[in-house]
C-alpha cells in the first residue's frame, strides 16, 4: 500500500537571542529565576525587524535542500503554515515556489494555523499522497509572533520565540501505514483568548495604533492553560482508541511547547513516564505551529527513534485548535 512518511526535517532560528539575562537588564523587577523554573524558558529567538516568517522559511527549507536525498526539482506540493504571513495576498507559498526555484507544475498554499498547524499539516500531506495527487511534500511552519507583542508584556515576551521548520513528507510503499490516524478538534469560542485583534478586515487599522507594536497580541494565559488542561488527555485516548492501540505501546509522546508547567502537568496527569515525553524549548521559546517538528528534529540528530517505533504528536492552542496524530518511525 502507498503510505506517507516524514524523511527529513530542518529548521533555522533567527541568529537574534534574547535571553533571561537581557530580560532581568530591560525589566529589573522581573523576577526571572522563578520565571524560568515555571515555562522552561532560559534564551528565544526573535526575528530582525526585516526578517519575516517566509524568510526563516525559505532557510529552513535551503538546510532540507542541502540533504542529497531532498532533491528540489521533486517536490510537487509546497504546504506553508504560518500566522505571520508577509501579505495579505499573495500567498506566501507562491512566493516562497519562486524564491526556492521549485518547479511550476505543483501546488503550494498557506494555511492559518498556529500550535495545532504541524498536524494538520501532516494530514493535509497524507491525504494528498495517498490520494495520489503528490509523491513528494514539503511542509513548511514559520511564525514571528515577536513582531505583535508588546516589550513590556512579561506573560508573552518571555513565552514565545520565532522559527521556522521544513519537513519533507514522502510517499512509499509500506505493509501499513506510516502516519495517523488523525484526530482533530476545535472551539472558536475560544478565540478572543488568544488573539491579534487589529490589522484585518474586521478591526482594520485605520490610524496607527500607539506603542512599538501596531498589532498588539493578547493572551488569557489562564484560559489557555484551563483549555489545554480540559482537551488534550481527551484528546489522547481518542487518538488511541482509533488506532487501537494502548498508552504503554507508544514510544515517544511529543506535544506541543507550550511551556514546561503545562507540560509537566499533563504529562504527570496522563501517567507518561518521563523519559518518553520529549521536551526541547529552553533556547528556543514557544514557537508555535514549528515546536513539533523543532522536537522531533533533535530527537532524530540525537538518534533517539528507531525504525518501527511509535511516535504520538499532539498540537492544542490558538483557535482554539487540537489536533493529534500517531507516526511510525521509518
Amino acid at each position: 500500500m502507498l503510505s506517507a512518511r516524514i524523511k527529513s526535517i530542518a529548521s533555522h532560528l533567527p541568529s537574534r537571542q534574547m535571553t533571561n539575562d537581557d530580560l532581568a537588564r530591560l525589566h529589573p523587577d522581573w523576577d526571572m529565576p522563578k520565571i524560568e523554573s515555571k515555562i522552561g524558558i532560559r534564551s528565544r529567538s526573535i526575528a530582525s525587524p526585516a526578517e519575516t516568517a517566509s524568510d526563516l522559511a525559505f532557510e529552513a527549507c535551503q538546510k532540507l535542500f542541502a540533504n542529497p536525498e531532498c532533491d528540489r526539482s521533486s517536490v510537487d506540493y509546497l504546504l506553508f503554515c504560518t500566522q505571520s504571513p508577509d501579505y495579505f495576498l499573495p500567498t506566501s507559498a507562491c512566493i516562497l515556489q519562486h524564491r526556492l526555484g521549485l518547479r511550476k507544475d505543483l501546488g503550494a498554499m498557506d494555511f492559518n494555523l498556529g500550535c495545532s498547524g504541524y498536524v494538520y499539516g501532516l494530514s493535509i500531506a497524507k491525504g494528498l499522497i495517498e490520494t495520489g495527487q503528490a509523491s513528494h511534500v514539503v511542509l513548511l511552519t514559520a511564525d514571528t509572533y515577536s513582531k505583535f507583542i508588546q516589550a513590556d508584556d512579561r506573560s508573552l515576551v518571555t513565552l514565545f520565540g520565532d522559527g521556522g521548520t521544513a519537513t519533507w513528507i514522502e510517499a512509499v510503499e509500506s505493509e501499513s501505514s506510516l502516519m495517523g490516524p488523525f484526530v482533530f478538534g476545535t472551539n472558536g469560542e475560544g478565540g478572543p483568548n488568544l488573539m491579534v485583534k487589529h490589522g484585518g478586515m474586521r478591526h482594520p487599522l485605520s490610524h496607527p495604533l500607539s506603542g512599538p507594536v501596531p498589532c498588539p497580541m493578547h493572551m488569557d494565559g489562564p484560559e489557555i492553560l484551563n483549555f489545554a488542561i480540559r482537551v488534550v488527555p481527551d484528546c489522547m485516548q481518542r487518538l488511541l482508541d482509533k488506532a487501537g492501540v494502548n498508552q504503554e505501546e507508544v514510544d515517544w509522546f511529543v506535544f506541543h511547547q507550550a511551556n514546561l508547567y503545562l507540560l509537566e502537568h499533563l504529562r504527570k496527569r496522563l501517567g507518561i513516564p518521563p523519559e518518553k515525553f520529549l521536551i526541547h524549548m529552553a533556547d528556543t521559546g514557544n514557537t508555535v505551529s514549528s515546536t513539533i517538528p523543532l522536537v522531533l528534529e533533535e530527537a532524530s540528530r540525537r538518534h533517539s527513534f528507531k525504525t518501527g517505533d511509535r511516535i504520538l504528536l499532539l498540537g492544542f492552542g490558538v483557535g482554539y485548535s487540537w489536533a493529534g496524530t500517531l507516526l511510525t518511525w521509518q
